[in-house]
């Protein structure tokens, strides 16, 4: 594919903010009920009726939370949706609608806006949930995206941080630290391409790994397979500053202890191999890299039979007397205590 040296660039300041907001919103379609009037108006009007609404927000900001070096526009915009979709999906909640807010400075042309949201729109539709409104400013510090997302659960159905009891289990969907091998791959090649601007990366060996750091997908599956194996967790979080800092919030809110049993935290093949290559260990890396948007809770001993050897869910631990503290129980049935080192919004 040859590439067009002389892209078209469209300047955004043409079309004005209500120009701007029209045209890269007009292919939104209204598809939950709840939706009463979308974007157009000066607020949104939804109807849950007897449901209960869950709300979350999330920041992203270039040069902190991404790198348009080699972050497609078109997956950013696919991401900023779906860790919002996980925060909803962590509530054992279903995401409904979204608002999506953003501030660009003068060098993004309106074709790249459109690329971001290609991307915003092919996660509404991918998740079901409306895009119901938002704003846009300009910056002086590159792009920054805010979406809102809103969902719906009965009251009996939400899930929160607090409810773990001592001897629950611990279990996690899916696999962990592949998300931050995946930056770990990208880095290295943005820095190969800074020295050699002709070099061509060769990502085969790490497609897996730079998918689930530049696509990931949240696990709206859960709430529908638990409900299937007739499970309510007691307490649950999505994995997006590291299992090791997750773990510690379910502790902290719950008032409980926990066991984290190495041999048991499931990891890919390919993250395994990867952490070789970069002479890290793979434990480390699997405790403490983040936004793997994974979902972690607690269940209760009773529910053992009815989760064990579910290819979707992973046992890695139990919860214990607030008194024990955290542990990590290595392969050599060593203990040692936990701390956490993923990402901090704040100090990095």
């Amino acid at each position: 594919m040859i590439e067009d040296k002389n892209p078209q660039r469209t300047s955004i300041a043409q079309l004005g903010e209500f120009g701007l907001i029209d045209h890269l919103t007009n292919k939104f379609e209204i598809t939950q009920p709840s939706t009463l009037k979308g974007i157009g108006d000066d607020a949104a009007v939804l109807d849950f009726k007897e449901k209960k609404v869950v709300v979350s927000t999330d920041l992203l900001i270039e040069g902190v939370h991404f790198d348009l070096a080699y972050v497609p526009l078109k997956h950013l915009g696919y991401k900023a949706v779906v860790v919002n979709v996980s925060d909803i999906c962590a509530m054992n909640a279903r995401a409904t609608q979204i608002t999506v807010s953003i501030a660009v400075s003068n060098r993004f042309p309106l074709e790249a806006l459109e690329e971001l949201y290609e991307g915003i729109a092919h996660a509404a539709q991918e998740y079901k949930i409306d895009v119901i409104g938002g704003d846009t400013t300009s910056s002086q510090k590159g792009l920054i995206i805010s979406i809102t997302a809103l969902g719906e659960a009965d009251e009996n159905e939400i899930v929160y941080r607090n409810g773990a009891k001592q001897t629950d289990l611990l279990v996690v969907t899916g696999d962990i630290g592949a998300a931050y091998m995946g930056l770990q791959v990208l880095e290295r090649e943005k820095q190969v391409f800074q020295v050699n601007p002709n070099s061509q990366p060769d990502l085969d060996a790490y497609t897996y790994l730079i998918e689930r750091q530049l696509k990931p997908e949240a696990r709206k599956d859960v709430r529908t397979l638990l409900h299937a194996l007739e499970i309510k967790p007691t307490s649950m979080i999505d994995i997006s500053d590291g299992l090791s800092s997750e773990i510690m919030h379910l502790c902290k809110q719950s008032g409980v202890g926990c066991n984290l049993y190495e041999d048991k935290l499931p990891i890919d093949p390919q993250f395994i191999s990867t952490c070789e290559e970069f002479n890290i260990d793979s434990t480390t890396v699997a405790i403490n890299g983040g936004e793997d948007y994974e979902l972690l809770f607690t269940i209760a001993m009773e529910d053992f039979d009815k989760i064990k050897g579910n290819p979707n869910f992973s046992i890695i631990g139990h919860m214990t007397q607030e008194s024990e503290g955290v542990h990590l129980v290595t392969r050599a049935n060593t203990r040692i205590p936990l701390k956490a080192r993923g990402w901090d919004a704040i100090s990095e």
